[in-house]
């Protein structure tokens, strides 16, 4: 008897899809490597339908000093629950579920548009050769040119330096300010994904959500610019979002702790009482290492 056609997960969206990914059947078809804890590729069906998409068991996860153990994949998905609230769609739908190696979270795998590396040589703007514009350069002048922002100064090799420019673009500007929200400790140029359909995403949150300041980014180009009239809109929304007893509140206490999520209440009133970008507070590396 053939197997029953499966339908591409273009044909789901929102609801649909998270179901499918909660419920559906989990197959690993191998390991992504080169990741410090486990990533396996996987695909999940229910009913016909199929999509391609990560999962992360917990018990594939490294411990860190300065984050409780076992918890980095319920992070995860409390990034997708606060992106989702901001109304911006930043984080591929993301769920936590049990799957063959126990416990884990599990999103919806992106085919990236184009390949988004920090070693380029210019930053144009132009096609980067592999279906987009690029997000991230390195160049050779003391100044950004003309839709980029200047991140930090990087030495690339034989005492040479350049400088990290990302480009000046609404979709990371909407990501600085999400990292700002969940306190992204590592927001690195490999975590960026613009789609075909050109959204841009994020993915690998971790590391978000300590009570104590950890902000690691390369997207530093709007540090203490003011927000833009979108972004105090929705940090206004997203401050009501998070009142003691809200579905949003709910289902964060899943995932992290209370004294976690009043550390996330505290910086989106400090976003809304200073209307900026927040800048790097010096008590912390403000730049992940590798950048990408």
């Amino acid at each position: 008897m053939p197997a029953p056609e499966r339908i591409p997960s273009r044909s789901l969206t929102g609801a649909d899809l998270v179901g499918l990914l909660t419920e559906g059947e989990l197959t690993v078809l191998g390991q992504i490597r080169g990741a410090s804890n486990a990533v396996l590729y996987c695909t999940v069906a229910r009913d016909g339908e199929e999509a391609p998409c990560v999962y992360k068991p917990v018990a594939g996860e490294q411990p860190l000093w300065d984050f409780p153990d076992g918890t980095l994949a319920g992070r995860e998905v409390a990034a997708y629950e606060i992106s989702e609230a901001t109304g911006w769609g930043l984080v591929p739908p993301t769920v936590l579920r049990d799957g063959p190696y126990g416990e884990g979270m599990c999103q919806l795998w992106i085919d990236a548009a184009s390949r988004d590396d920090a070693d380029g040589e210019d930053a144009d703007g132009e096609d980067d050769g592999a279906g987009g514009p690029r997000l991230l350069a390195l160049v050779e002048d003391e100044e950004p040119g003309e839709g980029w922002k200047a991140v930090a100064r990087a030495e690339v090799g034989a005492g040479r330096t350049a400088l990290l420019v990302h480009a000046d673009d609404a979709r990371l500007r909407r990501l600085a300010v999400l990292d700002a929200v969940i306190n992204n400790g590592d927001r690195k140029g490999g975590h960026l994904l613009p789609a075909p359909d050109g959204r841009l995403y994020g993915i690998d949150h971790g590391v978000t959500f300590n009570a104590d300041d950890k902000l690691r980014t390369l997207l530093w180009g709007w540090a203490g610019e003011p927000l833009t009239a979108e972004a105090v809109e929705v940090v206004e929304r997203l401050g009501a979002q998070l009142a003691p007893g809200t579905p949003l509140v709910t289902r964060l206490g899943e995932l992290i702790t209370e004294a976690e999520i009043e550390a996330l209440r505290g910086r989106v009133a400090g976003l809304r009482a200073s209307g900026r970008h927040p800048e790097p507070s010096g008590e912390w590396p403000s730049i992940p290492w590798p950048p990408v």
